[in-house]
């Protein structure tokens, strides 16, 4: 469990500068440059990634169940993801309705994929792994909308177009990672 909570601790360190060090954040780029800053930022987080990877697949080695979610969970949380896919196609599909609207879809979609796998296990390794994403999202999700109203930020109109590609995308990234990427990369089949 300490590895995990470990690469928690610098994952999720290195991707909270700017929700309680954005100033500080701001000054170091100025002072080192933009690619520097880049460079340590990809470092760190690489580190924190295969830290938590390696440290959640020894957790889940000597499992500590704290409850057993109801079978429905598991369907609530099917749904939940396909909300999460669909706002993580919104990040990066231009001039959707959804981004229009609610302007950080990435941080929302961490947020419901962490909801979702929470609902839906009971284990100590998931309930640390998932619980501290869904915290730093509602933290980072408050912070970025506040610098949004200091900077008067203005998003794009949605289209239909736009808005229905990034349906596309999410419900078909959805279906591949649910039907197979989940079984083949995590052990887990979801569905199925």
């Amino acid at each position: 469990m300490m590895i995990l909570l470990l690469g928690l601790l610098v994952f999720l360190g290195g991707h909270s500068v700017r929700i309680f060090a954005d100033g500080w954040r701001s000054a170091t780029i100025a002072r080192v440059g933009e690619l520097p800053w880049k460079a340590v930022y990809a470092v760190l987080s690489i580190i924190g990634f295969v830290l938590i990877v390696w440290g959640f697949s020894l957790a889940r080695q000597q499992p500590v169940q704290l409850w057993t979610p109801p079978r429905g969970m598991r369907h609530l949380a099917a749904l939940l993801t396909l909300m999460a896919f669909v706002l993580l196609a919104a990040t990066y599909v231009p001039r959707n309705a959804i981004k229009a609207r609610l302007h950080h879809p990435m941080v929302l979609s961490v947020k419901v994929w962490a909801l979702a796998h929470l609902l839906a296990n009971g284990n100590l390794a998931h309930v640390v792994l998932f619980g501290a994403f869904l915290v730093w999202a509602a933290l980072s999700f408050r912070a970025a909308r506040a610098r949004d109203r200091v900077a008067g930020t203005a998003y794009p109109a949605g289209t239909a177009a736009g808005t229905g590609i990034t349906l596309v995308l999410g419900v078909a990234g959805w279906a591949v990672f649910a039907f197979w990427a989940h079984g083949a990369l995590i052990g887990i089949r979801p569905i199925g």
